[in-house]
């Protein structure tokens, strides 16, 4: 009787223990751009609704750690970039100055994920010239040699980003990953499968109390998550494979609400406002 009281109470103190410790991770979403106007859902979600619509924000993820690592998913895009012009944006802010309103500055960026080489998520990693760069390797190849190549795919990609991410290998800056479910940084694990592009990758972030997915453009918007629907077309090299990626980040987070997809702008009316245009994800 004296073992088992005193097995419950150790359990007990275990639990109480793990439950008071603080996170270990922030994670906030920081919007640097809009559209002008909303877009018909079916613009971004197959087979979606023509007469709902949906704002479209562009977006980066701090990921803080207490006394440590600030790291980002992805970089956004600097200011007057050709390809910006077709989505008509408005309201820009370069992501580096968006960053100094979280209290971290360009030079404490020490990791970059870059889930994509589309110009919108990687044309800005320039703008933190600390930071170790993560790539998923078949992307990196894809994105410098095979899609400029006869019959290649380089829509969305951008000629002087291949030029900045050759820049970062060639000054020891670039980590390339090989293949799915790895864990990065302690607490950090990038998933592949949804091929948005070549090798897209999404990161699962254990704050300490929860697991959170960031997906990036592998889910744009909420109603493909929760209608589990491809993107519209043009949007993934694998409908399939979409869908099944986003089935799986339902198995990985905490909660639904953790998984944040990366265009919608409802994502900043669903968690707490630290400042205009940045939210804390909790």
């Amino acid at each position: 009787m004296k073992n088992s009281l005193f097995a419950l109470l150790v359990m007990l103190a275990t639990s109480l223990s793990a439950w008071c410790q603080p996170d270990k991770y922030e994670v906030y979403a920081l919007r640097f751009a809009s559209t002008a106007q909303p877009s018909p859902v079916s613009a971004w979600a197959y087979k979606g609704p023509d007469h709902d619509s949906v704002a479209i924000d562009f977006m980066v993820w701090l990921i803080k750690e207490k006394n440590g690592k600030n790291i980002l998913l992805d970089a956004g895009f600097l200011g007057g970039i050709e390809d910006a012009k077709e989505f008509g944006i408005v309201n820009y802010i370069r992501p580096d100055s968006m960053l100094l309103k979280t209290g971290v500055k360009p030079g404490d960026i020490t990791d970059i994920i870059i889930s994509h080489p589309h110009w919108d998520h990687i044309d800005g990693i320039d703008l933190f010239p600390n930071a170790q760069i993560w790539m998923q390797k078949e992307d990196f190849n894809y994105f410098v040699a095979t899609a400029w190549q006869k019959n290649g795919n380089n829509g969305g990609f951008n000629k002087r980003d291949v030029l900045k991410i050759i820049a970062a290998n060639l000054a020891g800056r670039l980590t390339l990953i090989e293949g799915d479910n790895k864990e990065i940084i302690p607490g950090i694990r990038v998933y592949t499968g949804s091929k948005h592009t070549f090798n897209s990758q999404y990161v699962m972030v254990n704050t300490g109390t929860k697991k959170m997915v960031l997906a990036s453009d592998n889910i744009w918007i909420y109603y493909s998550l929760e209608h589990l629907t491809p993107p519209s077309v043009g949007g993934t090299l694998d409908p399939a494979g979409y869908v099944k990626a986003m089935q799986r980040m339902k198995t990985l987070a905490s909660d639904n609400k953790y998984i944040i997809p990366g265009h919608d702008a409802k994502v900043f009316t669903l968690f707490p406002l630290v400042s205009p245009g940045i939210v804390q994800i909790k």
